[in-house]
């Protein structure tokens, strides 16, 4: 009996997670199908009406937006500064925050307090200030520029991240590490790296979520030749309204490549969370 209840408990939970899996997922379905469509058909009808009539359906919009050289242009510049601003920020993090955890230096615990206290800091106080930093250093206006300013409000989070995860291993195992002659590099690179995969795999995915889906830095610190999707498209909407058989897609390609890197990664994303959970 306690085997049937058992059975019918994970059925249900199980069922409700289609369910929510299946909602979560209509959005993205939804543009995508949308994305399909003609701008006469989208003028008549919703998407679901392809189900009905699934001769709406062709990759002419796709054409179109390999035509558009702002949007490709705009997607590549997204590439460009999310994929750089990503690895600095986790290795960056990665490096501080095993000297924060387990290297012995002057002035350790008052520097990590500062980097606690940056996180507290908006981002929005700091555009001004920067913007005319960049200005003066020639900055302003450029891929690097947005991928510093990224890297700047992205590495406090970060390093607080990976040095509490570094400092919840067992300190014998890297005592026995330099018993046996490794170097903190080795150390580093052989042993904390590999343990500490599923934390770094999730502030990874986080980042390059946060840097893919920005709009105001960019906003801010990009021109019209190094503006990411997410600027371009706003332009788009802004300077031709209706022109959906181009947004469309642009949006569906902006929206579908975080979902793949989350689901690339999500068993070290998962990992990463419970792993707080079990020490």
């Amino acid at each position: 009996m306690n085997a049937v209840r058992r059975g019918l408990g994970n059925g249900v939970v199980q069922a409700l997670l289609v369910v929510v899996g299946l909602v979560w997922m209509t959005p993205l379905a939804g543009l995508f199908l949308s994305s399909l469509r003609s701008a006469e058909d989208t003028a008549k009808g919703g998407w679901w009406t392809v189900f009905s009539s699934p001769g709406q359906l062709s990759f002419d919009n796709y054409s179109a937006l390999l035509g558009n050289a702002g949007i490709t242009q705009a997607f590549w510049n997204t590439v460009l500064i999310s994929v750089p601003t990503t690895v600095l920020v986790v290795v960056v993090a990665a490096l501080a925050g095993y000297a924060f955890a387990w290297l012995d230096f002057p002035g350790r615990e008052a520097i990590f307090l500062v980097v606690v206290a940056l996180l507290v800091v908006p981002v929005q106080i700091g555009l001004l200030p920067v913007a005319k930093l960049f200005g003066q250093l020639g900055l302003f206006g450029t891929i690097p520029g947005v991928v510093l300013f990224h890297v700047a409000y992205g590495l406090p989070f970060a390093v607080f991240l990976l040095r509490n995860y570094f400092a919840e291993m067992p300190k014998e195992m890297l005592e026995a590490a330099r018993m046996d002659g490794g170097s903190e590099w080795r150390i580093f690179t052989r042993l904390v790296l590999p343990v500490g995969r599923p934390a770094i795999a999730s502030l990874a995915i986080f980042q390059f979520l946060w840097v893919w889906n920005d709009m105001l830095v960019a906003l801010l610190f990009a021109d019209s030749s190094s503006q990411p999707l997410t600027v371009e498209l706003q332009s788009q909407i802004r300077q031709f309204g209706s022109n959906i058989d181009v947004l469309a897609p642009g949006a569906f390609v902006s929206l579908v490549v975080p979902v793949v890197v989350f689901f690339a990664f999500q068993r070290h994303f998962v990992q990463g969370v419970m792993a707080g959970s079990v020490k």
